[in-house]
C-alpha cells in the first residue's frame, strides 16, 4: 500500500500546488483578512461570489469553489466559526475533518490547510495545530483518494507548532 504524506511548510497558500486549498472561513463565508483576504486577492472575486451563493452553512461545514485563477482545482471553505468570529476544539475538528472528507468526495489526491481558527478567531495556534493534525491522521487512515495533506503556514510561531505537533516536516503514514 502507497504511504500517505503530511507536510508542514512556512509559506503563503496561495502559492499551493495542492488539487485544493483550504480557505479559514466563517460560516456566511465572507472572504476578508487574513488567509480569505489573500485568497480573495489572488484568486478573484469570483471566488468569494460562489462561495457565498452557497451560505450561510452550519459552523464546522464546508463548501467547495472553483479556485479562480489560483493553480488550484478548488477551495474548499471550512467554517471554523460564526459570524461572532469566535470558534472552539469541536469546530475546529468539524472543520478539518469536513474539508478532508470533501476533498475525498472531490476525488483530490492533496489538499492544504492553513491554520484554521487562529487568525480572527484567536484560537491558541499550538491547540489548533494538535487538533488538526491528530484529525489528518485518522482521516488518512481511511482515505481513498487523498495521499497528501500540508499545513502551509504563514508566520514562524504557527510553522513551529505545526512542525513540533508532527515532530518533523514531513510524515509518512
Amino acid at each position: 500500500m502507497e504511504k500517505k504524506i503530511i507536510k508542514v511548510e512556512r509559506g503563503d497558500i496561495t502559492n499551493s500546488r495542492a488539487d485544493a486549498i483550504v480557505n479559514a472561513a466563517n460560516n456566511h463565508l465572507w472572504m476578508g483578512a487574513g488567509v480569505a483576504g489573500a485568497i480573495k486577492r489572488k484568486g478573484g472575486d469570483i471566488i468569494e461570489r460562489e462561495a457565498v451563493s452557497k451560505g450561510p452553512i452550519p459552523v464546522g461545514e464546508t463548501v467547495a469553489t472553483t479556485a479562480g485563477s489560483l493553480p488550484n482545482k478548488y477551495v474548499i471553505h471550512a467554517a471554523a466559526m460564526g459570524q461572532d468570529l469566535v470558534t472552539d476544539e469541536l469546530k475546529i475538528a468539524a472543520a478539518t475533518k469536513n474539508a478532508l472528507m470533501s476533498a475525498e468526495e472531490l476525488n483530490l489526491e492533496s489538499i492544504d490547510f492553513p491554520a484554521l481558527g487562529t487568525g480572527v478567531g484567536g484560537f491558541p495556534v499550538e491547540t489548533a495545530a494538535k487538533i488538526m493534525v491528530d484529525a489528518v491522521k485518522d482521516f488518512l487512515a481511511g482515505s481513498k483518494s487523498v495521499q497528501r495533506v500540508g499545513f502551509v503556514l504563514f508566520d514562524d510561531g504557527s510553522f513551529k507548532a505545526f512542525r513540533a505537533e508532527l515532530g518533523t516536516e514531513r510524515k509518512e503514514i
